[in-house]
């Protein structure tokens, strides 16, 4: 584990996925990301963890180009894998990204179903182009993802229609029809039932097995499941710990980061915190 300003993270010869340099970003006249460094690797499962307002979906926006850090000359702050210029469709077929917002966006398209939600995923689009040319090999890529996470039997569904539980399967699906190299999964179990909460971790643990590399953002210590090696702990727009789950899910630094005192116990695999 390292606190700020101590030695790089010991994964640094691994492949590059997301490099922060020195990264700072404001919105509405506040500073949410303070000059932050940050290299996540490939292959390394990693949970971003912090309360409300630390800058966990400012890193989410900023990876995924809907935020943009403030300038350095002949610096480069933001990298991801290996590149600091994308094409926004490109990079979002190399990144799956699942997010609460992208729910709600598609949830509000008239008349999409399942299976063509999981192909607007192709597009980089809410919706598929009038001139989108879906082949049959699509549509075969679109239900198999659908099959990987569960949700072949929605496939012809309304979207407007599932629950949050069915939906993150569905983003999820939409995300791996490009076959990503790594998904980044924004509170993913928010809103779910406990039941739905246990069966939606279980298939991030199972993905975690298959070769794609997670990325969890979240504030909710229980949803670091077993296959995240590493935690990095967020606190106003900083890094406080970064490290081992075991050394960073510590009633000491969690208390630091949400700025009161919590209890931390651990069953099994599974980390929880409670009010101290």
């Amino acid at each position: 584990m390292f606190l700020p300003d101590a030695a790089p993270h010991p994964q640094s010869s691994a492949e590059p996925l997301i490099e922060l340099d020195r990264a700072t970003v404001v919105r509405g006249g506040r500073v949410v990301l303070d000059n932050l460094s940050l290299r996540l690797v490939a292959g390394q499962h990693t949970a971003l963890l912090g309360p409300n307002g630390c800058g966990k979906s400012s890193f989410i926006k900023l990876v995924n180009r809907e935020l943009y850090p403030l300038a350095r000359e002949g610096e480069t702050p933001v990298k991801v894998m290996g590149r600091a210029r994308w094409k926004v469709g490109e990079l979002r077929s190399r990144l799956g990204v699942v997010t609460g917002d992208l729910s709600r966006d598609l949830q509000e398209m008239p008349g999409l179903d399942v299976e063509s939600a999981v192909l607007t995923g192709l597009f980089s689009s809410l919706m598929l182009p009038p001139d989108a040319e879906v082949s049959a090999s699509m549509r075969q890529g679109a239900r198999e993802a659908l099959e990987r996470v569960g949700a072949a039997a929605l496939a012809g569904r309304a979207v407007a229609e599932l629950s949050t539980g069915e939906m993150r399967r569905v983003l999820i699906a939409r995300a791996l029809a490009h076959q990503p190299q790594a998904l980044l999964l924004d509170e993913p179990t928010a809103g779910l039932d406990l039941v739905a909460q246990r069966d939606f971790l279980a298939l991030m643990g199972e993905l975690g097995k298959q070769g794609i590399t997670l990325v969890l953002v979240t504030h909710h210590i229980e949803e670091i499941i077993e296959q995240v090696d590493r935690v990095i702990l967020l606190r106003e727009g900083r890094v406080l710990a970064d490290g081992a789950r075991a050394d960073v899910l510590t009633a000491e630094l969690l208390s630091q980061a949400y700025g009161g005192p919590l209890n931390v116990r651990r069953e099994g695999a599974t980390y929880f915190a409670s009010a101290g």
